[in-house]
């Protein structure tokens, strides 16, 4: 569980957080929306200790991904992941997992933005971490891509079952992957909900409650 407590966070003269708090259960896939600004990549850079603050955050082992891949570039695919991981073993079985096992010995330059992402994906799952961080990860992507590689995070999570903070603009990503849906505004939580269904459910039958999403943040 990772629990926060009298998160504060500021920046200069700007107050982002004052006295936050939330839960969040083992296992869960929280999905965090909000406008620019309302403290999404804060409180995920908060989780990781990436930055300083005021309260009480569950200290646990944080892989990330963001919004680029940050992929070493003179590194193989094989070799980035073995920065994180040194079983050969298992690297090479998540490469089939990503479907990335023919780009092994390739170069990121010589990726196209989804394959790119998806051996950031696969680092993330590779670390032995306690929670995986992910700050708009799809945000470059077009909709086949987005599709392509919200289907195998979910393939991948459904064999690990790890904590997942999924931050994004997208209502229908935050409808498609998480368990539970938080609405942030101005460092506060406008709106907290756990959809019915297991992820991934059908936007269709969801449009009730993304009408209410989108009425909550306009």
């Amino acid at each position: 569980m990772i629990e926060i407590r009298n998160l504060c966070k500021k920046y200069g003269g700007l107050t982002v957080y004052d006295n936050f708090g939330l839960s969040i259960e083992e296992g869960e896939i929280v999905g965090i929306i909000g406008e620019s600004g309302s403290g999404k990549t804060t409180l995920l850079n908060c989780i990781a200790g990436l930055t300083a603050y005021e309260g009480k955050i569950t200290r646990l082992k944080c892989s990330y991904v963001f919004q680029t891949p940050r992929l070493v570039p003179n590194l193989t695919v094989r070799e980035n992941l073995g920065l994180i991981c040194k079983d050969e073993i298992k690297i090479t079985s998540m490469l089939k997992k990503v479907h990335l096992e023919d780009k092994a010995d390739s170069y990121p330059v010589k990726l196209s933005g989804g394959q790119a992402q998806r051996v950031s994906l696969a680092r993330a799952f590779l670390f032995e971490s306690d929670v995986i961080l992910m700050d708009e990860p799809l945000s470059s992507l077009d909709l086949r891509l987005k599709k392509e590689i919200t289907e195998l995070f979910l393939s991948i999570w459904r064999e690990d079952k790890r904590t997942a903070i999924y931050v994004t603009h997208d209502i229908d990503e935050a409808l498609f992957l998480s368990h539970r849906i938080i609405i942030l505004q101005c460092g506060k939580i406008l709106y907290d909900v756990e959809p019915d269904g297991f992820p991934p459910r059908d936007i269709t039958e969801s449009a009730q409650l993304r009408c209410d999403l989108i009425s909550r943040l306009l």
